[in-house]
């Protein structure tokens, strides 16, 4: 789950995070009243969505005005905003950060994730901030020193020191910058957090060390240990298949491909979508519907494949252990049904009842055509969505 930058900044603060002054706004209104409270005299005026790149595409102005805060403010609130990581049709700006102008001496880079290549937690920094990390790990991965910390010890006073040193830092700023990427792992642990990306991380004209932008990701399955963070959740800014997903317990993600997918099993998912590569087509979105779904998830699930207008052909690949094949295939073919079927359709059944599901496909009168194996599906499924091309 994302959340917003001003959203991420609060919660960081409560950690001993240093970030600058600022209030949200929905309204040219409380963008004036939140400019008097922070007293200039110079703001920043910051569209929030969940996307990087805002500033090159107009989402943040640095104005010296109360006027120019709500005139900024006007100009934000309602329009699309289009960057390079929201895709041509951009996002529509609900609210706005207006925040405490900075007096910038240094931008930095400072990130947290979650490292699947070894279990732990790594620290990265640079001193290219501002910049995109993939851009800087491509062109100069030198500038970039990263820190992997043991969970049995945790982050330890050497480990923050030695990355404030790879940045170059000195005097007081030293010890501001060990005590804000300390801070900033505690939050990680605490939240549950699966990346926390500070980019710019600025070290101002005084010395002081600030999270001038941030970026708060969490682990979807530890929402229910936050509460509070799980209300922070702004479904305006996620794709609403991916939303209406969640809400039938689905895991689903949308792709860019042409050919829907519906499996049981995460592990079964990843290799369906491989194959259909490896025969030359293109995965549209990754749907585990899980070990216990019922007809109505199969058929919803089926429904949000079809909500993709990129999707050419389906393919639907099951393996009965818990899952029925009968209870699937009476699914497929209630939603085939309800939506006018007018895709190719790929069906590869095995396990429990898996002759009684293959019954029941032949018995709808539906077009679809079962495959023997994965592999045979995935040929099928493939061919098929070349020929309707």
């Amino acid at each position: 789950m994302n959340i917003h930058e001003y959203q991420a900044k609060t919660l960081l603060a409560r950690f001993g995070v240093a970030v600058p002054h600022g209030s949200v706004a929905y309204t040219p209104k409380e963008a004036e009243a939140a400019a008097k409270e922070l007293g200039g005299p110079v703001w920043v005026v910051k569209a929030q969505i969940h996307a990087g790149g805002r500033g090159k595409g107009g989402g943040v102005k640095v104005v010296i005005s109360e006027t120019d805060v709500v005139e900024a403010t006007k100009k934000m609130l309602g329009s699309n905003l289009v960057t390079h990581q929201t895709g041509p049709e951009g996002k529509e700006v609900k609210r706005v950060y207006i925040e405490e102008g900075c007096d910038i001496a240094r931008e930095l880079y400072l990130g947290m994730l979650v490292d699947r290549t070894n279990g732990r937690v790594t620290i990265m920094v640079s001193t290219e901030g501002g910049m995109d990390i993939e851009e800087v790990a491509a062109n100069t991965p030198e500038k970039i020193h990263k820190v992997s910390i043991d969970p049995a010890t945790g982050i330890q006073p050497f480990h923050a020191r030695n990355l404030a040193f790879s940045l170059s830092l000195r005097d007081k700023q030293i010890g501001a910058a060990q005590k804000f990427i300390i801070s900033m792992y505690n939050a990680f642990m605490e939240l549950d957090a699966s990346l926390i990306e500070i980019n710019p991380l600025v070290v101002t004209g005084a010395g002081d060390v600030l999270a001038l932008d941030a970026k708060m990701n969490f682990d979807d399955n530890a929402l229910f240990r936050h509460k509070d963070i799980e209300e922070l959740r702004d479904e305006h800014e996620e794709d609403p298949s991916e939303t209406e997903a969640a809400r039938h317990n689905l895991n689903y993600i949308k792709l860019d491909g042409s050919v829907g997918c519906m499996v049981n099993g995460a592990g079964l998912a990843m290799a369906t979508m491989d194959i259909i590569k490896l025969h030359g087509g293109e995965p549209a979105n990754f749907l585990d519907v899980g070990g216990g779904a019922t007809r109505e998830r199969v058929t919803t699930a089926f429904k949000l494949i079809l909500s993709d207008p990129n999707v050419e052909g389906i393919l639907v690949n099951i393996f009965g252990g818990i899952m029925r094949c009968d209870v699937i295939a009476e699914g497929v073919v209630a939603a085939a049904r309800e939506v006018s079927l007018n895709v190719p359709l790929v069906v590869r059944l095995e396990g429990t009842n898996v002759e009684l599901g293959k019954e029941i496909l032949q018995r709808s009168g539906l077009p679809i055509k079962s495959a023997n194996d994965l592999g045979d599906a995935a040929e099928k499924i493939v061919q098929a969505v070349k020929e309707a091309g």
